[in-house]
């Protein structure tokens, strides 16, 4: 039986999470819960699992039942609750702590939070290795690749290739965007996610920030990777061979199939939510258009210029999608918000903790004053 903590229980991640263990309650069970803010969520879910440890990370509960509070409270759930791995579903930069946590208390760390291997990646497998214990990816993306590399072999792959969906604004005309409103970026031809990783998919800054962890987790220079849309979201990703032959995940856009296998690795375990009839698919492909994605292109420079500019890059973006949730700025600024935040120069390499929130502190100072001139 493998203990669970989930951190964003309450999320679109952590909800599905959720429905992983109970279907496989034999195999699972949840040793603690977190949600940041939404209590009466926390709550409905620890009903379904007795005993688990929660947490609200955003203030004090009104609940006695919510045992732990605040950053502080969130970060002694993780650290301090008896369990065989931490399943990080936080949005944004606030998921780094956790998984830091999560591997220096001794528990595999399942990760759908990729801004922990954007923004400190190679300090991540650092802490990974010290604590002899293993970064598994939730993303569907790189969960695709993880499974393939794990049966072929790291030497055995060429290169990869990461689909895309294209998000919300896939078709329409390029001079329709700057009038764009968070609602119809909301509007997710395919899947159903957060807000923010939402906007990123219709921006493709979700893709960008992807080919930055699919970097580091894998070990491939930019060149090595490719992105491709693919409006069906059928295959996941595909990895290149040696020979050039190429080998694809496919299956229904399920999250819980990533989740599922995050959760039971190295095991397989029987499911069926991702069973397709390949007679009933039609499959497209095609190059991302750089005009309509202009944050694709950011990312692969972000890549190119070391640690300190893609930690850069992940702060300016969260900033940037804020705002225009927000009103602030038009959907299109946000690409400008990005793209002028890089401009500065930032460090190759960063050592620590402390070095990587440094940086990602004075990116947001830069965007949002960016943001100001905007508006």
């Amino acid at each position: 039986m493998r203990r669970v903590i989930i951190v964003g229980a309450t999320g679109s991640i952590g909800r599905q999470a959720i429905d992983v263990v109970a279907r496989h309650a034999d195999r699972f069970s949840i040793a603690g819960l977190s949600a940041h803010s939404d209590e009466g969520g926390l709550l409905a879910a620890a009903s379904r699992f007795r005993g688990a440890a929660l947490c609200l990370s955003s203030r004090a509960p009104d609940s006695g039942a919510i045992a732990f509070h605040g950053p502080d409270g969130l970060r002694s759930l993780v650290r301090d609750t008896e369990a065989d791995l931490v399943l990080n579903a936080a949005a944004g930069a606030a998921g780094l702590s956790v998984s830091f946590d999560a591997l220096a208390s001794g528990k595999d760390l399942a990760l759908a939070n990729k801004e922990t291997i954007v923004m400190a990646g190679r300090l991540a497998f650092e802490a990974a290795g010290e604590a002899g214990r293993r970064i598994l990816p939730v993303d569907s993306e790189h969960s695709a690749i993880f499974n393939m590399i794990e049966r072929f072999g790291r030497d055995a792959v060429r290169g990869v290739v990461i689909t895309a969906s294209g998000g919300a604004f896939r078709d329409d005309p390029l001079e329709s965007l700057p009038g764009k409103m968070p609602a119809d970026a909301l509007a997710h031809p395919t899947w159903s996610m957060g807000a923010k990783i939402t906007v990123d998919s219709a921006s493709m800054a979700n893709k960008g920030l992807e080919v930055i962890e699919a970097a580091r987790l894998f070990g491939l220079s930019g060149d090595r990777i490719d992105v491709v849309l693919h409006p069906e979201s059928r295959v996941h990703s595909f990895i290149r061979t040696r020979d050039g032959s190429l080998y694809a995940q496919m299956s229904r856009p399920d999250m819980r199939i990533p989740i599922l296998n995050a959760l039971a690795w190295p095991e397989s375990i029987d499911e069926s939510v991702a069973d397709m009839d390949p007679c009933d698919v039609f499959l497209r492909f095609s190059r991302p258009d750089p005009a309509r994605y202009p944050l694709l292109r950011t990312a692969y420079e972000a890549l190119a210029s070391g640690e300190g500019a893609t930690d850069a890059y992940n702060a300016a973006n969260e900033v940037a999608v804020a705002s225009f949730m927000g009103g602030a700025i038009r959907f299109t600024d946000i690409a400008v918000v990005v793209s002028r935040t890089l401009e500065r120069a930032y460090p190759r390499t960063l050592e620590g903790l402390e070095a990587v929130l440094a940086v990602d502190g004075d990116a947001r100072r830069v965007a949002a004053s960016i943001v100001k001139e905007i508006a």
